[in-house]
């Protein structure tokens, strides 16, 4: 049998999301049976206490609670067959309390999570995002945009060759930097300059065996940030995730838009048609680093991808 029904969780900085699939091993084919997002802000406030909040837990756990309900309905053959993966990421990494956590989530879901290490986040990511493209227009530089952190990766069709975590997330930039409604030119200047730090620092590093992010003929952008951008840049109205899933995105665009939400009121923001409530308050920073991370790699467009972590995780639980 080459098919496999299995459930994968990613619980990442800002959102928790679920997705049931069956997978076909021999076709190289992944199918949703459902694909689902909460936003609960677990890291509300990490980056500045160094612990997880209550209240941010509590959301989270409610959350999966559905998630738990929803695997047990469509998928009971995934839970008989232990064939359910969690994952969790920056926010969790940089916890003090991050085994309240654990405890917590093995309650409610009766299996443990696995706090992922950087490396292992941007493996998953990558194979999530690459796995339908067959290696064309590769090498390929996979950006995960989350919450906390930003996972740049580079690999072919063969599988990663090597990839750097930086601490440079949506949510993270927000509250380290973005406080006015608009943020303020020295807000922005400060964000700006904390993100190209970053990347200038993963710039320097090797990507693996000598390799390094210049190599790479594609960027490949994934999570909400770049989905997001790529759903103003197209003119949606509403968010459409088939229009949105490999589409490309110029520069010039992603530079516009950019400049556009950090001059924004959150009201403003909010206006916007294909914008998730979730990603009001942080899509400027996403945005930004999205544009930075252009600008220092030299793109002059982005592919973006609806597949990413979440589905890495599916792939791990069937090979």
């Amino acid at each position: 049998m080459t098919s496999r029904t299995v459930a994968a969780i990613d619980c990442g900085t800002n959102s928790i999301r679920l997705l049931i699939c069956d997978i076909d091993t021999e076709r190289n084919r992944l199918t949703d049976r459902a694909r689902e997002m909460r936003i609960v802000r677990l890291g509300e406030g990490v980056d500045a206490t160094g612990r997880l909040a209550p209240a941010a837990l509590d959301r989270t756990m409610a959350a999966l609670g559905e998630y738990t309900d929803m695997i047990g309905r469509l998928a009971p053959e995934a839970l008989r067959g232990q064939a359910v993966r969690m994952v969790a990421t920056s926010a969790t990494r940089d916890a003090e309390n991050s085994q309240e956590f654990t405890s917590r989530v093995k309650e409610v879901l009766g299996i443990a999570p696995e706090v992922v290490t950087g490396d292992e986040e941007a493996r998953l990511s990558f194979i999530g995002a690459t796995g339908e493209l067959g290696g064309a227009f590769a090498p390929y530089l996979v950006g995960d945009i989350g919450g906390g952190s930003t996972e740049l990766v580079l690999g072919d069709a063969s599988g990663v060759r090597g990839g750097r975590s930086v601490n440079i997330g949506c949510v993270r930039m927000t509250e380290r930097h973005l406080h006015g409604d608009p943020p303020q030119p020295g807000e922005v200047a400060a964000a700006t300059a904390d993100i190209d730090a970053a990347l200038d620092d993963a710039a320097r590093g090797n990507f693996g065996a000598g390799d390094s992010a210049g190599q790479a003929r594609t960027l490949v952008g994934l999570a909400g940030s770049v989905t997001t951008v790529a759903a103003i840049a197209l003119g949606l109205a509403e968010y459409d995730s088939q229009r949105i899933h490999h589409s490309h995105i110029r520069a010039e665009q992603v530079h516009e838009i950019c400049v556009q939400l950090l001059g924004q009121t959150r009201a403003q923001r909010a206006a916007i048609g294909a914008m998730h409530p979730g990603r009001v308050d942080v899509i400027g920073a996403g945005a930004l680093i999205l544009d930075r991370i252009m600008a220092k790699f030299g793109f002059g467009e982005v592919l973006v991808s609806e597949h990413d972590i979440l589905d890495g995780i599916a792939w791990s639980l069937a090979t």
